[in-house]
């Protein structure tokens, strides 16, 4: 028999049991798009991230561990001047923690509801070297830094409920009003920065007792110039005790993150292939049927001159008709999950070809499989048997 000639075969008899075929199918479909969608996200994600780490792998921090009450310790005073004077560092900011401050939208609020919103003393320059942005109002500048005036970072703006900033805005931090002036908009690379009420130095001096000693710096450095300067940071922040610096890589943060949502791409995948395997078993069960319900026709084949592989190729190019069809619909419909995720989380869009051609082989592949059993069942029918029970 020609491919043709079975390939035309296969079809009609598929047509001739649509909803059968279809539901078939729908079992294959299920578990390639499952994949499919699986290796597109994680495409789209790693495309996303790898934009990010792009723009941001040039961020540094450092701080000076912690406290014994688990708050952060302070840095000397000089160490912001001093790390500037690193060559190939572009730009470095200061922000200092305030212990025991609590943020409340009145007084009338009890202290133990501050909902966990941290007090930051920062500097003008501190979005900037985070490439952080304003939502609403304006940043700290020279003229605010020193009043009683506060940037709310994104997250404890939703806790406080302030989504606008207008004239006389203000919440109740460590006992006194401060002026809400803006609402920033999540930092990824900073998240302690969208849980923080922002204050200047200024103000944080003079009204909180701070004393100007900040407990984390953030630094820009050439992009190829990081792991140098990372080497001489502890020695530069505090030359007395360099063992006490901690110095980090904000989007080595990033590149975490993406290895923990990368550990259930594998289990994603594993579930996927279940189902495809289900869906194969289907296919052969369909198979089975069909060789029984269609003995007649065998025996007639048969008696016409039919070979026992003519019968078997037949029902094998089914098999693999059923699984392709489900391959096809399940990799349209993972790419449209794929899709839809990137759109809704404002991300690339990445579909790798790999996951498309993984996805049709694995759907042929069970096809033939599920097919073996029934094409063989079919093919060892003796044309005599197989009339004489029509």
């Amino acid at each position: 028999m020609r491919a043709g000639d079975l390939l035309v075969g296969g079809l009609l008899a598929l047509r001739a049991r649509k909803l059968r075929a279809a539901l078939s199918a729908l079992g294959i479909a299920i578990g390639i798009a499952a994949g499919v969608a699986v290796l597109g996200i994680s495409a789209s994600s790693k495309a996303n991230l790898l934009s990010e780490l792009g723009a941001e792998a040039n961020l540094l921090t450092v701080s000076a561990g912690q406290n014994f009450d688990g708050s952060p310790a302070s840095l000397p005073m000089t160490a912001e001047r001093m790390i500037a004077r690193i060559p190939p560092v572009e730009s470095v900011t200061a922000v200092g923690y305030v212990p025991g401050a609590t943020v409340r939208r009145t007084d009338l609020v009890p202290a133990i509801d501050s909902g966990g919103i941290s007090v930051l003393a920062a500097q003008p320059g501190l979005l900037a070297t985070l490439g952080g942005r304003v939502a609403r109002g304006t940043f700290l500048n020279a003229a605010t830094e020193r009043y009683p005036a506060v940037v709310l970072g994104a997250a404890a703006a939703q806790t406080l409920g302030i989504d606008l900033v207008r004239p006389g805005t203000q919440v109740y931090l460590a006992g006194r009003y401060f002026t809400v002036i803006g609402i920033l908009r999540p930092v990824p690379l900073a998240p302690e920065i969208d849980e923080a009420a922002l204050v200047g130095f200024g103000a944080a001096d003079s009204l909180l007792a701070l004393g100007g000693h900040p407990t984390e710096l953030y630094l820009r450095a050439l992009p190829d110039q990081v792991q140098a300067v990372a080497s001489v940071l502890p020695f530069t922040a505090n030359p007395a005790l360099p063992e006490g610096v901690r110095v980090s890589t904000p989007s080595s943060i990033l590149a975490a993150r993406a290895a923990a949502g990368s550990a259930f791409t594998g289990l994603f995948l594993a579930l996927g292939g279940i189902a495809a395997l289900v869906g194969g078993v289907g296919i052969a069960n369909i198979m089975v049927i069909s060789v029984l319900e269609r003995r007649g026709e065998i025996g007639l084949r048969r008696a016409l001159g039919a070979a026992r592989r003519h019968v078997g190729t037949q029902f094998l190019m089914e098999s693999l008709l059923l699984s392709a069809l489900g391959g096809v619909a399940g990799v349209l419909l993972g790419a449209a999950a794929t899709v839809g995720y990137a759109v809704a989380a404002r991300q690339p869009a990445v579909l790798p070809w790999v996951a498309v051609l993984a996805g049709f082989g694995v759907a042929i592949g069970v096809g033939a499989l599920a097919g073996v059993y029934p094409a063989v069942k079919a093919a060892r029918l003796a044309p005599a048997e197989a009339l004489r029970t029509t």
